[in-house]
């Protein structure tokens, strides 16, 4: 089918959205933050061009600019309606951060029948800080399903002043564990380990992890993470109950004695 300037082959795409595979939602998410990191680059030259002329100077970068910006919308109708028929999409879409695009990149890139444990999730994600490969090897996690979850961390960090935004509030209370357990002097090893795994060039980076400490990035980074970790958790477990499946009690309280257990907010 051959898209056409009209918007038909749009059209077509969102009719098809509740009937689209999993490997076509998978490519439209990845084209959708294509076209969308393309948009806002492109919509920062023709700020800079258009300063100084008239409107009609600048026309044919106008009209290239509103045709992005309808695939993208049009992507984002087909996602919505492609995730709206999908239970666990539909669950995840309660929260707050999470719209069609995430939750349409989650539902095509887990498959929690495959996957026993939450642990196993957030191995495919990436966020086993302990997977290590070599060079040449394959990497043991899914680089798309990675860059999805780091969007996930970032909205709740955006979204955690919002009110019912339940894992915005989970990544504030993180960071200020983790700036709390850093002053503390709590975050040596880490800091000495990647003194000596990476070459650090900034100045005031290096310098901070030479005095033992991580920089407040660093510790963005781990409370986004750990945020992420959670919902993925919390995703995984509504997954194994809509589909009658066992769900085994996290390690941490099945062998290690922990009582602390965080609820999903809309199980």
């Amino acid at each position: 089918m051959t898209a056409t300037t009209n918007g038909t082959g749009l059209r077509n795409i969102r009719k098809l959205g509740p009937e689209m595979e999993l490997e076509e939602a998978r490519y439209l998410v990845d084209l959708y933050y294509q076209i969308q990191d393309y948009r806002k680059a492109s919509a920062n030259q023709v700020r800079a061009l258009s300063e100084g002329r008239d409107d009609g100077e600048i026309r044919p970068l106008a009209l290239v600019m509103v045709e992005v910006e309808r695939i993208e919308a049009g992507i984002e109708r087909a996602l919505d309606s492609w995730s709206d028929s999908d239970p666990l999409a539909a669950w995840a879409r309660e929260i707050r951060g999470i719209g069609p695009v995430i939750a349409s990149g989650l539902a095509a890139h887990i498959d929690v029948t495959k996957t026993e444990t939450a642990g196993g999730v957030w191995r495919f994600a990436g966020l086993d800080p302990s997977m290590k490969w070599g060079k040449g090897e394959k990497r043991p996690y899914n680089a798309r399903l990675k860059v999805l979850c780091w969007k996930i961390g970032d909205q709740f960090k955006k979204r955690h002043n919002e009110e019912g935004c339940f894992y915005g509030k989970l990544y504030e209370q993180r960071k200020a564990f983790e700036v709390s357990s850093n002053e503390a002097g709590e975050k040596t090893e880490v800091a000495a380990r990647t003194s000596a795994e990476k070459k650090i060039t900034k100045k005031d980076t290096r310098e901070r992890y030479e005095e033992g400490k991580l920089p407040d990035g660093r510790l963005d980074l781990r409370a986004m993470r750990w945020a992420t970790k959670i919902f993925l958790a919390h995703y995984w477990e509504e997954g194994r109950r809509q589909q009658g499946l066992p769900i085994p009690l996290p390690y941490a309280i099945a062998n290690l004695g922990h009582a602390h257990r965080i609820e999903a907010p809309n199980l």
